[in-house]
């Protein structure tokens, strides 16, 4: 099953699983959105929305996502904020190169066939000096974690996978800084990261 099929199935019952177990670290994740007003911000993998009402009004948004069942269920969601919704591939993302002051990847790559294009993408989008504002469950080098390893290849196919370490991930992007990296629930499975795209690179562009 494809990724947006699945995502079309679970769409009803997404904000019932995630919206109260997610909430207060979307929050504290995107309390480091940039300040600056007018700045601008991708969600990329912006699901139902769960993410919105977290959002301050200040910035201009625009928020992708795969599956045209989930982005239904984000738009009512929007009300008065400067944003705007798209369909499309967070690992084939549809704008040019530094066009965003920051990106959010909430949820979103572990849950993609190729995590480190996902990565790829938001860091090529993502202007110099801007950040990537992560939220989601990885394994550490080294963990042994049976259980989750052996699930993946199967809950892969339906929802998100379960083995992406993200050190791996960030290796093969390379250009990124690391500037937080904190445990936050489920025994430190899921992680705030905040990532930051050098100044320097807009120089040698």
């Amino acid at each position: 099953m494809s990724l947006k099929a699945s995502y079309r199935f679970i769409a009803p019952f997404y904000n019932l699983f995630l919206k109260h177990a997610t909430g207060k670290f979307r929050q504290r994740s995107l309390a480091c959105l940039p300040q600056k007003t007018g700045s601008k911000v991708l969600l990329s993998g912006v699901g139902t929305g769960l993410d919105i009402p977290y959002l301050p009004a200040n910035l201009t948004y625009t928020g992708l996502d795969l599956s045209a069942s989930m982005l239904s269920r984000a738009r009512p969601c929007v009300k008065t904020l400067d944003m705007q919704l798209l369909q499309g591939n967070s690992m084939q993302l549809p704008f040019a190169d530094n066009s965003f002051d920051c990106v959010v990847l909430h949820l979103i790559v572990a849950v993609v066939p190729e995590p480190h294009k996902c990565l790829q993408e938001a860091a090529r989008v993502l202007k110099a000096g801007g950040q990537i504002l992560i939220f989601d469950k990885f394994l550490r080098r080294g963990e042994r974690a049976w259980l989750r390893r052996g699930l993946s290849p199967v809950v892969a196919q339906v929802a998100t996978r379960l083995d992406v370490i993200f050190e791996d991930v960030l290796e093969q992007s390379s250009e990124l800084q690391l500037i937080k990296d904190e445990p936050v629930l489920a025994g430190g499975w899921f992680r705030l990261i905040e990532l930051r795209k050098p100044e320097e690179m807009g120089k040698k562009q």
